[in-house]
C-alpha cells in the first residue's frame, strides 16, 4: 500500500471521528448511535462481573417465568419478560434489553430538552452515571429495579414532550411505561401517582403560561401496565388481582416497628388468630420475619397462608393505633428517602440460587458460579465512597435547582426537577411504608437527580436559570 493511500485512509478516519463527535441527538443517526453506545457503557459492570448481576429474587423470577409456576410474592410480568426476552437462552439478552430501554428513554429525555447536545456529551453523561451512581448495577441485574426510573422518565416525557417525540416514539414509550409499571407492585403506585400529578398539573395550569401537560398518555401507560399485571395473574390463577403478598409485606413492617405486637396484644384476648401464639416471638426486623426460620415460614405457611390474618391486623391497627401508624410511616418513609447506598445484597447467592439456576438455565450455571459476584470479589465499600456523596449532592442540587428555576421562571427545568423530586418522595413513601426501608429501593432512582442536573448543562446552569420566560407553545 502506498504512502498516499495510507494518508488518505488516515484523513478519512479523522473525518469520520470528527463527524461522530459533531453528531447531535437531534439527528436520527445520532440517536441510534447514542442508544447503542450508551447501552454498552451501562453494561460495563455486568461485563466486568462476567455474568449478569443477580439478586436473591432472581431464582424466583426464573422459576415462575420459565417453569410456569406461580410464586405469590413475585411479579409475573417481569417473569414473562424473562421468558419472552430470551432468558432460557442467555440472561445476557435480558440485560441487553434493559440497557437498550434505559438508553432509549435517557436519549429521548436528553434530545427533547437539549436537542443540540452532541452524542459525545451524552456518552460522557452515561459514563458519569456508570461510575458515580448505581444505575448500571440495576440495568445489568436480573431484577425489575431498573424499571422504576424508566417508568418515571417515560411518564415525564409522555406528559410534557409528546409533540416533540412523534407517534412512533410515543408508542414505544407507552409500551416501555406499561412494562415498567407492571414489572413490580411498587411501580404501580409510583406511576399511578405520577399520572395523578400530571392530571392535577394539567387542570391547574390550564389558564397559566406554564407548559401544557398531556394527562392522558401517562394514564395510558399506567392502565396498560395494570392490565399486564391483571392478565399475568389471571394466567396463573384464573383470578384477577394486583397482589396477594402486599398484606404480608405490610405486616412485616408492623412487626419491625413494634405495632403488630401491640395490636395483637389487644386483639388476641377476644379474637382467635393463628398469629396470636407467636406475638411474643416476633423478630426485630421485617426481613427476619419474611425470610428467616420464623413462624411466618413454618407454622403460618408463608404468603398465602398468612395473608388473610396479616391484612386483618394491618386494618385493625390503623383503627386502633392511628398515631403510632402515622409516626412509624413518616419515620420509615424518611429513612427510605435517605437510604440509597449501592450494592444492597449484591453478594454471593449461590447457596440459595443454585437449585433454581440449575433447574431453569443449566447451561448458564458454570458462568454464573464463576462470576466475580459469586466468588465474592465485589466490594461496594469503596464504590459507595463515591456513590453516596454524589447521591446527596444530587438531592441538594435538585431541590436548589427547583427553587431557583421557579424563581427564574425557567419552567421546563422546574417541571423536570419537580417530577424527579416528586418521584423520589413518592418512591420513599411507597417502599418505606408498604414494605420497609432498603437501600436498593431508593438507590435505583437516586441517579435521576444527577441526570437531570447534567441536562441543565453545568457550564450554562446560571444562564438558563436567568433566562427570560419561555413560550408556552
Amino acid at each position: 500500500m502506498s504512502e498516499s493511500s495510507v494518508a488518505a485512509g488516515v484523513r478519512v478516519g479523522e473525518w469520520g471521528l470528527q463527524r461522530v463527535r459533531a453528531l447531535a441527538l437531534a439527528e436520527p443517526v445520532g440517536q441510534v448511535l447514542a442508544i447503542a453506545l450508551g447501552a454498552s457503557i451501562l453494561l460495563l459492570p455486568a461485563i466486568w462481573n462476567g455474568f449478569p448481576i443477580t439478586f436473591y429474587d432472581t431464582g424466583a423470577y426464573l422459576h415462575q417465568g420459565l417453569l410456569d409456576h406461580f410464586i405469590v410474592e413475585r411479579s409475573p410480568v417481569y417473569s414473562f419478560f424473562l421468558r419472552f426476552g430470551g432468558a432460557a437462552e442467555s440472561l445476557w439478552w435480558i440485560v441487553i434489553l434493559q440497557a437498550a430501554m434505559t438508553a432509549f428513554v435517557t436519549v429521548e429525555t436528553a434530545r427533547t430538552l437539549r436537542p443540540n447536545m452532541s452524542v459525545a456529551v451524552f456518552l460522557g453523561i452515561a459514563a458519569l452515571l456508570t461510575v458515580a451512581t448505581g444505575l448500571p448495577w440495576y440495568v445489568g441485574q436480573i431484577e425489575p429495579d431498573c424499571f422504576a426510573a424508566i417508568a418515571v422518565l417515560s411518564a415525564y416525557l409522555l406528559a410534557f414532550h409528546a409533540p416533540a417525540l412523534g407517534r412512533v416514539r410515543v408508542a414505544l414509550l407507552i409500551f416501555i411505561a406499561a412494562l415498567a409499571t407492571g414489572a413490580h407492585p411498587s411501580h404501580l403506585g409510583l406511576t399511578a401517582g405520577l399520572a395523578i400529578c400530571a392530571a392535577v398539573y394539567a387542570l391547574v395550569s390550564r389558564k397559566s403560561d406554564w407548559p401544557r401537560a398531556n394527562a392522558t398518555l401517562p394514564a395510558a401507560g399506567f392502565a396498560l401496565g395494570l392490565g399486564l399485571v391483571l392478565a399475568a395473574n389471571y394466567h396463573f390463577t384464573d383470578d384477577f388481582f394486583i397482589s396477594r403478598a402486599g398484606p404480608d409485606f405490610e405486616f412485616a413492617r408492623l412487626v419491625q416497628d413494634g405495632i403488630a405486637k401491640r395490636d395483637l396484644d389487644a386483639i388476641c384476648p377476644t379474637v382467635h388468630l393463628k398469629l396470636c401464639p407467636y406475638r411474643n416471638q416476633f423478630p426485630k426486623t421485617a426481613d427476619e420475619w419474611l425470610w428467616s426460620d420464623s413462624p411466618f415460614n413454618n407454622a403460618l405457611m408463608r404468603f398465602e397462608g398468612a395473608a388473610a390474618e396479616s391484612q386483618y391486623v394491618v386494618r385493625d391497627s390503623l383503627v386502633r393505633l392511628p398515631w403510632a401508624n402515622l409516626k412509624a410511616a413518616v419515620f420509615d418513609a424518611a429513612t427510605q428517602f435517605a437510604s440509597f447506598a449501592t450494592g444492597d445484597q449484591i453478594e454471593p447467592q449461590a447457596w440459595i440460587l443454585y437449585p433454581d439456576i440449575r433447574r431453569t438455565i443449566p447451561r448458564q450455571l458454570d458462568a454464573y458460579m464463576h462470576s466475580r459476584q459469586q466468588e465474592d470479589e465485589i466490594a461496594f465499600g469503596p464504590i459507595n465512597i463515591v456513590h453516596e456523596p454524589i447521591g446527596w449532592l444530587g438531592l441538594i442540587g435538585i431541590v436548589a435547582g427547583l427553587v431557583l428555576a421557579i424563581r427564574a421562571r425557567a419552567r421546563r427545568q422546574a417541571i423536570l426537577f419537580g417530577v424527579v423530586l416528586t418521584a423520589l418522595i413518592g418512591n420513599a413513601v411507597i417502599c418505606g411504608v408498604m414494605s420497609n426501608p432498603h437501600n436498593r429501593y431508593q438507590s435505583r432512582l437516586i441517579w435521576l437527580p444527577v441526570f437531570a442536573l447534567c441536562l441543565a448543562g453545568p457550564p450554562r446552569a446560571i444562564a438558563f436559570l436567568r433566562a427570560p420566560p419561555e413560550s408556552v407553545t
